[in-house]
């Protein structure tokens, strides 16, 4: 894509495709002043210690990898300061960014969202239909995620909202900041799992919601690439940026399980 100041390595590429191995911080430096249409970003939620939870039955460790290990306030809201001002300089005027976290990273998001010049447009709020129990039962069972929605605070700044096909998937009613599905589904981990992995459901109608046919999105932080996934079955260009193989690896697997179905 012709989005880079020089010559990127990719790890995986097609026309409309880039998925690149690194450092987000250094790889964002080298794209092109405002030309991303939109942003997802997933970031660490810095909530990994030595607590354990339940999944699919089991009790398991909290802990999902050495880069979501807890770290101070300070750090915590320096690193998001630091990755949202690099996405700002990227995304186009009429652009926009949606974030996903938890309480233990989205209230210093928000704060960094707003003195890196943004203003909020939605706060989102992801009801899980089936989330895990809460095994200590010494507080309400975590169901909800929080997706803050927002745009560069600048006069001319016009943001894309398809509310008319937001309303028709809604049953012809407007459609509410409380967005209700279950976990990632197991037919969406075929090709490997992430611990922090996203449905597809989700990151599809924050596309449908937000941009246009071929408009570029970029991910800073790919995972397991479910981002990307969505926006090529939905006519959109991708970035996906990520610093383990792993994980790129299998977003290759999907992406192209995507591209060879669509033939």
């Amino acid at each position: 894509m012709k989005v880079y100041k020089k010559k990127q390595e990719t790890y995986y590429y097609t026309q409309n495709i880039d998925l690149v191995y690194g450092d987000s911080f250094e790889i964002l430096k080298n794209i092109k002043t405002e030309t991303v249409d939109m942003i997802f970003a997933d970031p660490p939620y810095f909530l990994s210690g030595d607590g354990i939870t339940v999944s699919h039955g089991k009790m398991v460790s909290v802990k999902k990898a050495d880069w979501d290990t807890k770290i101070n306030i300070t750090e915590k809201h320096k690193f998001n300061k630091n990755w949202i001002r690099k996405c700002k300089r990227i995304l186009k005027p009429n652009g926009s960014i949606w974030i996903s976290g938890t309480m233990h990273n989205i209230y210093s998001i928000g704060m960094a969202l707003e003195e890196e010049g943004f203003k909020i447009i939605n706060n989102i709020t992801w009801q899980k239909s089936n989330p895990p129990p809460n095994i200590s039962c010494r507080a309400f069972t975590s169901s909800t995620e929080t997706i803050l929605w927002a745009k560069k605070d600048l006069k001319k700044s016009k943001h894309l909202f398809n509310y008319s096909l937001m309303k028709e998937l809604n049953g012809n009613k407007q459609m509410k900041d409380v967005w209700v599905t279950s976990l990632t589904k197991p037919s969406e981990k075929k090709s490997g799992k992430h611990p922090t992995q996203k449905p597809i459901a989700i990151i599809e109608r924050i596309i449908l919601a937000s941009t246009s046919k071929n408009d570029l999105i970029l991910d800073p932080f790919n995972g397991s690439g479910t981002t990307g996934v969505a926006a090529v079955r939905n006519n959109r260009r991708y970035i996906g940026i990520d610093s383990t193989k792993e994980y790129l690896e299998i977003s290759k697997q999907r992406l192209n399980n995507v591209l060879n179905q669509e033939r």
